[in-house]
């Protein structure tokens, strides 16, 4: 199985932390913005990250790549089974995806990839914005953290992957949450990302971006 992303992208790190939970290895083939991989473009034909192939199926997007993983390797369980259990595992991803990674994109795309990747300067003011979305989302978070740190089932689910990951392109940024006014979210986090799904590809980001 053969993965097609952005390292940097929460998408791809979504999907790359999803499998490495399962315990399933997924060949990683690093494609950029624009780029012409022909294998690549089989699997997503509009370039959306990531692209995935197992044998002759290919599909794009992160959420249709984890749901057939969830089908193919059922145990451990990421999507539970119990009705509304399932409904807000799919919430937070979807949260994750349409409200979160835009707020944190904004920030990440003119503080990194603008000037890193792309040699012009970002657009502040739409950085700042971005900061600005974030915090009533911190908010959001830090009041429906349950005590057992994990977002539903009281266990690790896509819920936790999903929004946890998107996290991570704006702390490279170092925005991340003031512990004091979020200390669930804080806590949580630092859970959640120092897991071995994410902490050793976190660790090779903030090296290619120079952090560390």
């Amino acid at each position: 199985m053969i993965l097609y992303g952005a390292p940097l992208s929460p998408f791809v790190r979504k999907v790359s932390a999803f499998a490495a939970e399962k315990g399933v290895e997924l060949e990683k083939v690093a494609v950029g913005l624009g780029d012409p991989n022909p294998d690549f473009l089989a699997c997503s034909p509009f370039r959306k990250m990531p692209g995935f192939a197992d044998g002759d199926f290919r599909i794009s997007d992160s959420s249709a790549i984890v749901t057939y993983l969830e089908a193919k390797f059922p145990e451990p369980a990421l999507i539970p089974a119990d009705p509304a259990d399932r409904a807000r595992t799919i919430w937070f991803d979807e949260f994750a995806d349409t409200i979160l990674a835009p707020a944190g994109g904004k920030i990440f795309f003119n503080r990194i990839v603008a000037p890193k990747f792309m040699g012009k300067d970002g657009d502040e003011e739409a950085a700042k914005q971005g900061e600005a979305e974030l915090l009533p989302i911190y908010g959001y978070l830090e009041g429906i953290i349950p005590a057992s740190n994990f977002l539903v089932a009281d266990r690790i689910t896509l819920a936790d992957i999903s929004v946890a990951g998107t996290c991570v392109n704006a702390a490279h940024c170092g925005v991340v949450p003031d512990v004091a006014a979020y200390p669930k979210l804080s806590a949580y986090l630092a859970a959640i990302l120092g897991r071995a799904s994410f902490a050793a590809g976190i660790g090779k980001e903030r090296r290619m971006l120079g952090l560390d």
